[in-house]
């Protein structure tokens, strides 16, 4: 049954189906490679003295206490298990948090890819500026996906931020929360330390539901087929074999057979052109700019 005739049978909205298409990609794929890390932080804010309200340059001699992690929490993809970590009230207090900074270190250090909101400016900044400053040296390599940055190339929507997105996709909604939250976690209450938790993990759900959504806009997705030992062909963006080929992507110098994954709907090229190669000798570009 196609998606149209699913949408005319149930008589619900396209965005009803996109977000049951999501779910039911959540776990058609137990066994996916490569490593896929779900990741999100939560981070104190700075305390710093100032003289005013507004047009404010802060130097780093007007910090009291800096920032630190108030708790993390990440998944594998399509795993039904949340992995997460809080700092203690005394932790929290004084921007510690040398108690939770190994364990996301062991998990990012198994990862083949880390998925996170606003990874490149914040994430993974956050995390490595963590590392550093308690002795850790860098995980091992990995390759990252930031969906902020993909749906902003992509999408010309109102907010990129992770909870419209989740509206706009008709997804749950991220935990409602105000700064009142964050200020209860630095002065040592222990009850907002596990609401910050709880936000934390919820916010790592529906990250991953959005990233799933996103991927077949994804064009530099990491390409799954390296991790995987197949004979057939596979999708680079889901590692499924299930492909239907047709039509062709052309480059300045070559010809290359496409293909749609019927499992995530990613558009994808073979590597090898089909142009002859008598035909290939004759081919001329323009000049460069």
């Amino acid at each position: 049954m196609t998606t149209a005739e699913v949408a005319q049978h149930l008589n619900v909205s396209k965005r009803h189906i996109r977000r049951a298409k999501a779910k039911l990609r959540l776990i058609s794929n137990p066994n996916f490679l490569p490593k896929i890390l779900i990741v999100d932080v939560e981070t104190s804010p700075l305390e710093v003295y100032v003289w005013s309200l507004f047009k404010q340059h802060v130097g780093e001699w007007q910090i009291i206490k800096d920032k630190s992690l108030l708790s993390w929490s990440a998944k594998w993809l399509f795993d039904s298990n949340i992995y997460s970590a809080k700092v203690t009230t005394k932790e929290a207090i004084n921007r510690e948090d040398s108690s939770i900074i190994l364990s996301i270190w062991k998990l990012l250090d198994q990862a083949d890819v880390i998925v996170a909101h606003n990874a490149v400016s914040f994430d993974n900044r956050v995390l490595n500026a963590r590392f550093l400053l308690n002795g850790l040296p860098p995980p091992s390599p990995y390759q990252i996906i930031d969906t902020k940055k993909i749906a902003m190339k992509n999408f010309a929507v109102s907010s990129w931020k992770l909870n419209s997105l989740a509206g706009y996709f008709d997804l749950d909604n991220k935990i409602s929360t105000t700064f009142e939250l964050w200020k209860r976690c630095v002065t040592g209450d222990a009850s907002a330390l596990i609401e910050m938790e709880t936000y934390n993990q919820k916010d790592v759900k529906i990250l991953e539901e959005v990233y799933v959504i996103l991927r077949p806009w994804i064009k530099s997705h990491p390409n799954c087929g390296l991790y995987v030992d197949a004979v057939d062909p596979i999708c680079p963006n889901c590692g499924n074999s299930n492909l239907t080929w047709g039509g062709f992507y052309y480059t300045m110098v070559g010809k290359y057979k496409t293909f749609r994954c019927n499992n995530c709907e990613s558009i994808g090229r073979s590597r090898f052109t089909e142009i002859e190669k008598g035909k290939r000798k004759n081919l001329v570009v323009s000049v460069a700019r």
